[in-house]
C-alpha cells in the first residue's frame, strides 16, 4: 500500500508530517508525495492565511478528481477550524482535527490489522480517527526514518498564549506547552545516533519554551551538552526573547548562523494594535545581537502588510526597517481577515488592492536583499548538508540556509552527509572540499 503526503505551512507541520510518514514507513508501507499515485493521501494543512486554506482545498479537490475512490485524510490547523467545509469537498474526505492528529500515528497498525469483513476503507478510517483515545498528544511525533528531508526535526513546543489580533493558530493548537528538557535531550541524542548531522528545533513559538522558570537559552544549552557533533538550527525566535542570555547560548559554533524573526511591522503603533509585545527598536537590537555572535548570519523576517489602520506612513516604517537591517529574506503576508480573530472586525480595513501593492514592494526588496546576501558569500567556505542529487553533483543546505549545488562530490558522500564546500555565485555550482 502506498501513502502520499503533502504539507502546508511551517516547519512544525513538516516535522509532524515526517513523523506520520515515518510511522507508515515503519509499518511496511510505501511513502511518496501527493503528486504520485497512491492508495491513501494525507494532507497536513495550515490556516495562517486565507490563501493557505484555499490552497489546501484546491489540492484536496485535485486529489479527489484524479484518484476517485481513494481516501484523502485532511488534518492540521485548517482541519481543526474548517472541518465542515473540508468534509463537504467529497465523500472520500476524512477530516482529522489538529487535536487528534497524533491518532494518525497508530493508523498504519490499524490498516494492517483490519480484515475484509470491515467497512469500506474510507468508513473504517473515519471510524478509527473518531474512535476512543487521547484527544491530543502534541509530543508523540517521532521520526525514525526521514522521507522528505535530510535534516531531523525536534519538536520542543506547541500552542501559543499570545493571542495576536490577526492569528488563528492559538484557536487551532491551544495554549503553549513544552517538552521537558530531559526528554528533548534524549530525543536529540537519539537523532544524532541515527546519523542525522542537523537537528532543527521547532515549535509554534520556540521562544515560549519554559521549564521550572527556565527559558529557551537553557534548552539550547542542554541540547548542545547532550549532543556531540550535530549542528543545531533554531527555527524561529520572537524579537523580544533575544537577550544576552540567549545570545550566549546561540554563540556556540554548532548553532547554525540562520535565524527567523516574526517582525510583522516597523510601526510601533501597528505593532501595538496587532498585540505584539515589542517595538521596532526591539527588532533592531535583536538583529544587532545576532550579528555580534555570528559572522554575517542569514536573518529572515515575517512582515504582515495592510493590517487594519496601517497608513502609508506606517508601511514606510516597515519598508525602512527591513531595508536598514538588510534581512536576507522576507516572508511577506498581505493581511487577510481570519474568522474568529479580533482583527477581522477592526475598523480601517485596508483595500485588497493596496495590500497587494505593499506586498509587491516588499517582495522586490526581498529579492534584492537576498541577491546581495548571497553575493557576499560567493567564494567563501561553507558547511552544507547534502539533500538530493545524483552522480557527483548534489544540492546542499548551508549552515546559513543558502542552498547550493556542489560538484565533484565523491562516492562516499550522499544524502544526509555534511561536507565542506566553496559557495558558487548565482547560478554556479559550489566546489566540494571534503567532509565536515
Amino acid at each position: 500500500m502506498r501513502v502520499g503526503f503533502h504539507t502546508f505551512g511551517c516547519k512544525l507541520n513538516q516535522h509532524e508530517t515526517e513523523a506520520l510518514a515515518s510511522a507508515f514507513h515503519g509499518g511496511g508501507f510505501s511513502v511518496c508525495g501527493a503528486r504520485a499515485d497512491a492508495d491513501l493521501y494525507i494532507v497536513n494543512t495550515c490556516t495562517v492565511t486565507s490563501a493557505g486554506d484555499h490552497k489546501a482545498r484546491a489540492l484536496v479537490r485535485s486529489l479527489l478528481r484524479g484518484h476517485p475512490g481513494v481516501p484523502v485524510i485532511v488534518t492540521g490547523c485548517s482541519a481543526q477550524l474548517e472541518a465542515e467545509a473540508l468534509a463537504r469537498l467529497g465523500a472520500d474526505v476524512v477530516v482529522v482535527s489538529e487535536k487528534r492528529k497524533s491518532r494518525l500515528l497508530d493508523l498504519p497498525g490499524f490498516l494492517l490489522a483490519r480484515d475484509e469483513s470491515e467497512p469500506p476503507q474510507v468508513d473504517a478510517i473515519r471510524s478509527f480517527a473518531g474512535g476512543p483515545g487521547p484527544a491530543a498528544e502534541p509530543f508523540a511525533f517521532r521520526i525514525t526514518e526521514p522521507s522528505f528531508h535530510s535534516r531531523a526535526f525536534l519538536k520542543v513546543q506547541d500552542g501559543c498564549d499570545r493571542r495576536c489580533a490577526y492569528c488563528r493558530v492559538p484557536l487551532a493548537r491551544g495554549p503553549s506547552v513544552s517538552l521537558g528538557a530531559d526528554e528533548a535531550v534524549l530525543r536529540a541524542a537519539d537523532l544524532e545516533e541515527r546519523g542525522f548531522r542537523e537537528i532543527v528545533v521547532t515549535g509554534v513559538n520556540v521562544s515560549a519554551w519554559r521549564e521550572a522558570g527556565a527559558g529557551p537559552a537553557r534548552l539550547v544549552e542542554r541540547l548542545l551538552a547532550g549532543t556531540k557533533r550535530a549542528r543545531i538550527r533554531v527555527s524561529s525566535l520572537e524579537p523580544e526573547s533575544i537577550d544576552e542570555e540567549l545570545i550566549g547560548a546561540l554563540a556556540d559554533p554548532r548553532i547554525c548562523p540562520h535565524f527567523h524573526l516574526p517582525v510583522q511591522s516597523g510601526s510601533d503603533r501597528v505593532l501595538e494594535a496587532m498585540g505584539r509585545r515589542y517595538i521596532a527598536g526591539t527588532v533592531v537590537r535583536a538583529v544587532d545581537l545576532l550579528g555580534r555572535v555570528k559572522d554575517d548570519p542569514f536573518i529572515a523576517a515575517d512582515v504582515l502588510v495592510g493590517f487594519p489602520g496601517e497608513t502609508d506612513g506606517d508601511f514606510a516604517m516597515s519598508r525602512s526597517l527591513v531595508q536598514d537591517l538588510g534581512f536576507a529574506h522576507l516572508h511577506v503576508f498581505p493581511f487577510s481577515p481570519r474568522p474568529g480573530t479580533p482583527a477581522a472586525s477592526f475598523k480601517g480595513q485596508v483595500p485588497e488592492r493596496v495590500r497587494g501593492q505593499r506586498a509587491g514592494v516588499l517582495g522586490e526588496i526581498s529579492r534584492r536583499l537576498a541577491a546581495e546576501y548571497r553575493s557576499r558569500w560567493c567564494g567563501r567556505e561553507v558547511e552544507a548538508l547534502l539533500e538530493k542529487g545524483s552522480g557527483d553533483r548534489w544540492l546542499g543546505v548551508c549552515g546559513n540556509y543558502l542552498k547550493t549545488w556542489i560538484r565533484s562530490v565523491p562516492d562516499g558522500e550522499g544524502r544526509g552527509s555534511l561536507v565542506r564546500a566553496v559557495l558558487g555565485g548565482d547560478g554556479e555550482d559550489g566546489r566540494y572540499l571534503g567532509p565536515a
